[in-house]
């Protein structure tokens, strides 16, 4: 202690002729100090021993091709951290290549490596995708895409951020008006996933540039433009050249969540711009095999509003909604902000499972109740007229019949028709008509005896001898499917 008052310019003896209070301050402070040193010698002590707490350089690599150890992020300071991003950055100008732990980069995309395994990630990782559309629907999907993995992302969008469309952008901020989505999009990649080959056009897709946009083998095209005759001519080639596609249809006049879906384009309904796209693809000769994510919902709750601004970006007079009610072409559509990242997020998550091999039969169709008590009463017609099933139809939407309850009510018509058979024949995969019947005959109607069918296929089912071999019917591929689709059901009523 009395070394410590030495290096506060006191000595021993001015100490002891000072008075006794001035003593007590002074060891006081002496104290604390050396308490500090001792407490500060001993972190630093403690920084030195732990390994990997430092920013490093990869063995055997050149001092100027810098490895950011992630795990030390959290152990260094502040202007550390944004030194390292500095230097990353300019290196990235002078067209360096950043190599990435790869420990690290799988620690950022443990979660979905927990949901897909490495072996899906690491598709993910090797695939490249092309987004089309930069704004409210594509930023998202592109977004999502690179947060999960996805190793080569192309931007296409000859656009730019405005302050109408800043709050329906994935990242843009207010500092980015003005400047192209593309390229908007690529820098916020830079911070998110540098190590991902992120590739901007500031340019319109068209007929004489498709080629060259779409060229490389893509894995999957998100097609996110709001002009439908870049959204045809996109579809067209694609199909045409065998590029799996996902397409945007209209978020427009829509708000309600669960009404978004994803299906074949030839599935959708009540989506008039899905309407415009089957018809036009239909005469460029493409009926089906382009997937879509759209909403249900029916878009005829709001009024338009006449606006000054001129129509920019995808906005052109050729956009498909003058056959909306009341909306001429020259007429903004309200669009509320969710609806465009839930598409784009629903996009993404449809592209992610198909990529890394994460089987998912989406739903094309749900919340048909009325469709689900036609079937559900003509049902009941049936079990009455052909096996003989005692039925009240005093009330022909009623679960009962009159000895207690209906073995199906209408939920479980939704559910069989919904869930189990994905609204498809089991026969003939067609959504045309379709009906339920018993699928053994000789037992009796339950959740793990009824088979969708269409109306034409059913009367050949029924008009089957009643112990007619189904196997030598139908086919092997046509049993295994029905029986696969009771047994999960049964796996899943037991969980």
């Amino acid at each position: 202690m009395w070394a410590t008052l030495e290096k506060l310019s006191l000595s021993p003896g001015a100490v002891s002729n000072s008075s006794q209070s001035t003593k007590m301050v002074l060891v006081a402070a002496a104290a604390s100090v050396s308490t500090a040193a001792v407490l500060l010698g001993y972190q630093g002590l403690q920084r030195r021993n732990k390994n990997g707490r430092s920013l490093t350089l990869k063995k055997n690599k050149p001092t100027s091709d810098p490895v950011l150890d992630m795990e030390s992020l959290e152990h260094i300071s502040h202007d550390g951290y944004k030194q390292q991003q500095h230097r990353y950055q300019k290196q990235q100008t002078t067209g360096k290549k950043v190599e990435f732990s790869e420990e690290l980069i799988q620690e950022q995309l443990a979660r979905n490596i927990a949901f897909l395994g490495e072996e899906g990630v690491q598709k993910l990782r090797d695939s490249f995708v092309i987004v089309v559309g930069a704004g409210g629907v594509g930023s998202w999907a592109a977004s999502m895409l690179i947060k999960s993995g996805v190793g080569k992302i192309r931007i296409i969008d000859f656009d730019q951020i405005s302050l109408t469309g800043l709050n329906l952008h994935a990242s843009a901020s207010r500092l980015d008006i003005g400047k192209p989505k593309a390229i908007a999009l690529k820098e916020y990649f830079r911070e998110i996933a540098p190590w991902a080959e992120v590739d901007a056009h500031v340019e319109r897709l068209d007929k004489d540039s498709a080629a060259r946009l779409l060229a490389d083998k893509p894995d999957y095209v998100v097609d996110a433009i709001g002009d439908l005759g870049t959204k045809l001519q996109l579809l067209k080639y694609c199909h045409e050249n065998q590029i799996p596609a996902i397409s945007s249809l209209s978020a427009g006049i829509k708000a309600d969540p669960s009404r978004v879906l994803i299906s074949d384009i030839s599935e959708t309904f009540e989506d008039p711009l899905a309407k415009v796209v089957r018809r036009r693809l239909k005469r460029l000769g493409v009926d089906y095999g382009i997937e879509v994510v759209y909403s249900s919902e029916k878009p005829y709750k709001i009024k338009p509003k006449k606006t000054s601004l001129p129509l920019t970006g995808s906005e052109t007079p050729d956009n498909g909604y003058r056959i909306l009610p009341d909306f001429p072409s020259n007429t903004k559509l309200p669009v509320l902000v969710p609806l465009p990242a839930m598409f784009g997020m629903s996009m993404a998550t449809f592209i992610i499972c198909k990529l890394g091999g994460w089987e998912m039969e989406p739903l094309s169709v749900k919340f048909r109740m009325e469709l689900y008590q036609r079937l559900h009463r003509n049902l009941k017609a049936l079990e009455e007229t052909r096996f003989n099933m005692p039925v009240d139809n005093s009330n022909n939407d009623s679960d009962d019949d009159g000895n207690g309850k209906f073995p199906l009510n209408r939920h479980d018509i939704g559910y069989l028709v919904e869930e189990m058979f994905r609204s498809r024949s089991a026969i003939s995969a067609s959504m045309d008509k379709i009906a339920i019947c018993r699928w053994r005959r000789d037992e009796k109607l339950s959740l793990l005896n009824a088979v969708v069918l269409t109306e034409r296929e059913m009367e050949r089912h029924l008009a089957l001898p009643k112990d007619a071999d189904l196997l030598e019917v139908y086919g092997k591929d046509v049993v295994d499917y029905v029986e696969g689709r009771y047994k999960e059901e049964e796996q899943i009523s037991h969980m």
